[in-house]
């Protein structure tokens, strides 16, 4: 059972380096929760392989540092999308 909670752990972190990807996103595509997916990255990684690691965690924290645009982007959408539909009726 180890070995693979310390493959998955490789795999997840190669995943979030190659597609730039989220949490949200890589955890989707794993199957598994997002809070698997943090601390595979942020406590097993860094025993198994710590310049992986640094990696991954260079491109969560740029993510991070991103979210709170990608969410007023999200809600600005959200809106337009309504006021559209209210046009036409």
């Amino acid at each position: 059972m180890k070995g693979y909670i310390e493959e998955r752990a490789v795999e997840i972190a190669n995943y979030i380096i190659e597609n730039n990807a989220t949490v949200r996103q890589t955890a989707k595509q794993f199957g598994i929760s997002k809070s698997t997916v943090h601390k595979d990255v942020t406590e097993r990684l860094i025993q198994i392989n710590p310049s992986l690691a640094e990696k991954a965690r260079v491109v969560l924290d740029h993510n991070k540092s991103e979210r709170h645009i990608r969410g007023g982007l999200a809600t600005k959408e959200k809106y337009l999308h309504k006021s559209r539909y209210h046009q036409q009726y």
